[in-house]
């Protein structure tokens, strides 16, 4: 089963779009927008960039637990992942970034 985004509205009338792998599990979480539309832009930019290796920056939080960003050409963060417990588990979530984002349909629930 292929992935899909799906834009959802938040309590303060922000829009934001989750990356949802075929199982269901979100690999890739956006900021809060404005306007849908904003949220949309974000979409078309994950599936531009997330087969793009170099987009992906591999970080460790405050507490060591292993993540990653997605940043577009620009440089800005365009989605963040979980909090993993392992490398080769932040790992994983990339390469299944890298093979949903590109082609994920898009589900609005807003």
């Amino acid at each position: 089963m292929m992935g899909k985004f799906e834009i959802t509205k938040r309590k303060n009338g922000e829009f934001q779009f989750n990356l949802k792998a075929g199982n269901g599990q979100v690999i890739l979480a956006s900021e809060g927008y404005t306007t849908k539309g904003a949220c949309q832009n974000g979409i078309e930019s994950v599936k531009k960039n997330s087969s793009d290796d170099t987009k992906f920056e591999r970080k460790t939080s405050s507490n060591d637990k292993p993540y990653f960003t997605l940043k577009a050409t620009n440089g800005q963060v365009i989605g963040t992942s979980e909090m993993y417990e392992s490398v080769a588990s932040r790992d994983n979530g990339i390469e299944s970034v890298k093979k949903n984002g590109p082609d994920a349909e898009v589900s609005d629930l807003s």
